[in-house]
């Protein structure tokens, strides 16, 4: 359905077409992730910063994406509001919490490596019917990582067979990896990410009580098991066999991490 608010001002169910447009800070980061990748491909100027500019931006645009997928998904299953809430512009800075959903999952990814779970759109569950449908706008997610995991790696395996720069195969290794990880992590079923999310509607009301209580706290849960050298041993082991399964070389994504960090000299 579409209607006018104002002469030239087209409407889609309700919802002006600007809502859908991708702002000009997720077309910036876009440009800059490019950008970066063509200076890593060319060795231009310092490459472990580019290396660094490249992994972050691309990882930022994922993260983006995956919110938008979340957002499109609970826009066509009944929560039209989403689009004024400005979560279909692939904006982060829209989402609930920047600092957390943006910053920190940067942060781990410096230090730690690991595709931590980041922006957050909220949701009108209210105006969703149906519990399959909630479950699909939480898959849509980690549904994101997984398909750029597994384009990553086949785009790296082929790429490598032509050759070209090292580092930028390594930054391209270690998005794999991070994607791979994000992906594994958001699956968990652990309340309030979205693994948990995802099974949260077919709990009988005494779970889902339970799970509405502890989901505030899942995230903070989850960060502080993984800095658990037993737990974090256990979580990297895993990931590390499903990353050799795929075909990703382990030594281009540690070399990518070793590159990122450039102020380490």
């Amino acid at each position: 359905m579409m209607g006018y608010d104002r002469p030239g001002d087209p409407l889609v169910l309700g919802v002006p077409r600007a809502a859908f447009r991708p702002s000009p800070v997720f077309l910036a980061l876009a440009a800059l992730f490019v950008t970066s990748g063509v200076m890593t491909w060319q060795r231009f100027g310092n490459v472990r910063l580019d290396v660094f500019l490249f992994v972050v931006t691309g990882w930022l645009v994922s993260l983006c994406l995956h919110e938008y997928a979340h957002a499109v998904v609970a826009y066509r299953a009944g929560d039209r509001d989403i689009a004024h809430r400005g979560y279909l512009t692939l904006n982060p800075l829209k989402y609930t919490n920047p600092l957390l959903s943006i910053v920190l999952p940067v942060v781990v990814v410096l230090l730690g490596g690991i595709g931590l779970p980041g922006g957050a759109v909220w949701v009108d569950r209210h105006a969703i019917p149906g519990r399959l449908r909630h479950t699909l706008v939480s898959l849509a997610g980690p549904a994101t990582n997984v398909l750029f995991t597994l384009l990553l790696v086949a785009g790296l395996r082929i790429g490598l067979g032509v050759n070209g720069p090292i580092e930028f195969w390594a930054g391209v290794g270690l998005l794999a990896f991070l994607q791979l990880t994000a992906s594994v992590l958001n699956l968990l079923p652990v309340p309030g990410l979205d693994g948990g999310n995802m099974i949260q509607p077919w709990l009988n009301p005494q779970w889902r009580r339970m799970y509405d209580l502890f989901a505030p706290y899942g995230f903070i849960a989850l960060f502080a098991l993984l800095w658990n050298p037993r737990i974090g041993g256990w979580f990297f082991g895993a990931i590390f066999g499903l990353a050799d399964l795929l075909g990703l070389p382990r030594e281009l994504y540690v070399a990518g991490l070793q590159l990122i960090r450039f102020w380490q000299g």
